[in-house]
């Protein structure tokens, strides 16, 4: 093949095999030397094709190498029966190569047709870039620029889907053309056509020049990216012919944009999306002028992988008489990032939305704090009164309250509704200085009810004995009026002196 011969080796990555393209005025002697070639001469190539037997599992090692001794892994899928009349296996000048990653997957064959003696066509592999370049100019020149197009595409390419950079990536491969034929590398006047996509996760970069197409198939759908810069084309954009009559008009041939005659040339650039499951094809015109888009979509769809889509197509040239040399290359879209991009989405999401909670929740919790350090209570401390800054609770386990200070007051010595409020969430004050001032005051209060009370009740043990003799034990029932009145006087003060501290508290 032409693109093997080349003086200066490509990269490992890099796979051609290229259909020279002629220069403009000299398309259409290319075509027309095809056309006079006598189908008798092709006959026994088609004959030769069909003789050579290919086992069926040619391509599973290649493509997805099996494990040993593993009879349990799914095979390979087959082709539909009836689909390929002419086998590609085992042609001499077809070169052909797959491979996937986690994203993408793809197959590719180059094969020199049933009229042609040599391959100009050349092909590009160097994930995620993948172009299709058609030479022209005649043996030991089409396929020369072929191969320079290509090398050049793969060094100047982006990395990522950036279609400006890849247009800009074919003009500089143009310049590097236009620049071999100076330098004698080829023929003068010797040039190639050039589709190239690069793929990064839903982005699909486009640039083009000539009449090599792009197809994409979307959900069972066939759709052409690309715009052939020929002279049918622009009679079909004008309405005069159908694309079907562009197939086979006289002047197909003639390309009216290519690499390697104009320093000026541009390419046609641009980005569209795809997604999981869709199929992406590059071909020279050795397939699209001699199969009908229709029949590209039926095998395209019908065809399990990448490397069975190639060679379906390749096959359906040759049978279609083969004409011109024939490239595919198809590549699968495995994974477009959608879905990790969605998760990466929903689980930032969910990170953010936690930490606004935390934040929120240490707003609230500091705001309590920082309130709750405001805040004085009295509460129960034991058995006795303790002065508490803050607020009877906690948020998180975390208490809000912390005792400042013990006092001496009893909680049993308080009336019993004071004790109720001082168990159940406190006394409130409004700093520390009530609350020391509202526990003295229950400590005065009890200390005069004390007070009250005994001496109330010396005054009734005065009037039940006035000499001031000793009473027997158990005197106070002898006697049921002194006795009785002695300790009903004694429990009056005690109740005299409670309502006065209860009153107080109260307040």
């Amino acid at each position: 093949m032409a693109a093997r011969d080349q003086q200066t080796p490509l990269d490992d990555a890099l796979l051609e095999g290229a259909a020279p393209v002629t220069s403009p005025a000299e398309m259409p002697d290319k075509h027309a030397a095809a056309a006079e070639q006598p189908t008798p001469d092709a006959q026994p190539k088609h004959a030769a094709a069909a003789e050579q037997p290919v086992p069926a599992a040619a391509e599973a090692p290649r493509e997805e190498p099996a494990a040993p001794n593993d009879a349990d892994l799914p095979l390979e899928p087959v082709n539909a029966p009836g689909r390929a009349a002419i086998p590609v296996e085992g042609r001499a000048g077809a070169d052909a190569t797959c491979g996937r990653n986690a994203f993408i997957s793809w197959g590719a064959r180059s094969d020199v047709g049933l009229v042609r003696s040599h391959n100009e066509d050349s092909f590009l592999i160097r994930t995620p870039c993948f172009a299709v370049c058609d030479g022209m100019g005649g043996h030991a020149a089409g396929e020369v620029a072929s191969s320079i197009a290509v090398e050049t595409i793969g060094e100047k390419a982006p990395a990522t889907a950036d279609d400006t950079l890849l247009g800009a990536a074919i003009e500089a491969a143009n310049l590097a053309v236009i620049k071999g034929a100076e330098e004698g590398r080829g023929k003068p006047g010797m040039g190639c056509t050039a589709s190239a996509v690069l793929i990064d996760g839903s982005h699909l970069a486009v640039a083009h020049v000539g009449d090599s197409r792009i197809y994409l198939l979307h959900a069972g759908t066939l759709v052409r990216v690309t715009r052939d810069h020929s002279y049918v084309e622009e009679l079909v954009d004008a309405g005069q012919i159908t694309a079907d009559e562009a197939r086979v008009h006289p002047s197909r041939s003639i390309i009216t944009r290519a690499l390697g005659s104009d320093p000026d040339m541009y390419a046609d650039h641009f980005s569209i999306e795809v997604s999981n499951d869709d199929r992406v094809i590059l071909c020279s015109d050795g397939l699209s002028s001699m199969v009908p888009d229709s029949e590209i979509e039926s095998l395209a769809v019908s065809s399990a992988t990448p490397q069975q889509a190639a060679d379906n197509l390749v096959s359906a040239a040759l049978t279609a008489g083969g004409a011109d040399n024939v490239t595919v290359v198809v590549v699968d879209v495995l994974n477009d990032g959608v879905a990790a991009a969605a998760h990466r989405r929903s689980v930032g999401f969910a990170l953010r939305m936690i930490a606004a909670i935390v934040l929120l929740a240490a707003i609230v919790l500091g705001g309590a704090i920082l309130f709750a350090k405001n805040e004085w209570y009295l509460g129960v401390d034991g058995d006795t009164v303790g002065i508490y800054r803050g607020i009877d609770g906690d948020i998180l386990g975390i208490p809000l309250s912390s005792l400042v200070q013990t006092t001496a007051v009893e909680v049993s010595d308080l009336p019993t509704n004071v004790a109720a409020q001082l168990a159940h969430g406190g006394i409130q004050v409004d700093s520390e200085q009530e609350a020391l001032s509202t526990v003295e005051s229950y400590r005065s209060q009890i200390d005069a009810g004390k007070t009250k009370a005994a001496e109330k009740a010396a005054e009734v043990t005065a009037e039940g004995n006035p000499t001031g003799e000793a009473v027997p034990e158990g005197g106070a029932q002898a006697d049921e009026t002194g006795a009785g009145s002695a300790s009903g006087g004694g429990a009056a003060g005690a109740n005299a002196a409670g309502d006065a501290a209860q009153t107080t508290g109260g307040e």
